[in-house]
């Protein structure tokens, strides 16, 4: 199989299984999945849907955020971890909104990223999945899965994502992107990762990490 061959074949595969996929985070606008996404950096996406109805209930607009305390929003937020930083960047982004953006948040890479506690895939994700414009955020399960399946070196998620993007048709980014990330925790999670029922790392994986897991699997017999 050429890498195109494997890349068709996992878009193939994904589709099948997810035809339809629910964005993990729960948000209702551009803001609140801005908040949702910041809070979710170290953190599950299980444990930030607990806390963000919580959240929002109070505030879930920049006008009413800002009303708040760094310290309220950090008593809100601490189960999610990165508290104190979070908080800050919270009240620091939505106070820029006010001020420079009217309150809306903008459909632009730029703008998201200068935003305090903002990095590039958080805002990826705000652009794909708020504004539906073609990003691939990289996440822990898309980068192991990337390396699994030989389709980039896995040094770095920079790297991962510009190998991502050439492979994959513009196109299919903001689907594909989360299709990647569900399969990642139902068929090939980094730990109690079996490979009988992970189909594409199983069909296109990379020989080393195939014949590692192997290699495990007959000395813990």
């Amino acid at each position: 199989m050429t890498k195109q061959e494997k890349a068709n074949f996992v878009i193939d595969t994904l589709n099948e299984i997810y035809p339809q996929v629910p964005i993990p985070l729960e948000h209702k606008d551009p803001y609140t999945l801005l908040i949702a996404v910041l809070l979710s950096a170290q953190s599950t996406d299980v444990r930030v849907n607990q806390i963000t109805p919580i959240l929002f209930e109070i505030a879930d607009n920049p006008y009413d955020m800002v009303k708040l305390t760094v310290e309220e929003i950090r008593d809100i937020i601490r189960p999610v971890g990165l508290s104190p930083m979070k908080s800050k960047g919270i009240h620091g982004l939505s106070k820029i909104l006010i001020e420079k953006y009217n309150g809306i948040v903008p459909a632009d890479f730029e703008a998201l990223e200068s935003f305090p506690a903002v990095g590039h895939k958080t805002a990826s994700v705000v652009m794909s999945q708020a504004f539906n414009i073609p990003a691939f955020p990289v996440d822990t399960h898309i980068h192991r899965l990337m390396y699994r399946w030989g389709f980039t070196n896995g040094k770095n998620v920079v790297q991962t994502e510009r190998d991502a993007k050439r492979l994959f048709p513009e196109d299919l980014w903001n689907i594909l992107h989360l299709q990647i990330i569900w399969y990642g925790r139902q068929y090939s999670p980094a730990r109690g990762w079996d490979l009988e029922k992970d189909i594409i790392t199983r069909t296109v994986g990379r020989k080393t990490v195939i014949n590692n897991y192997l290699k495990k699997k007959s000395m813990s017999r």
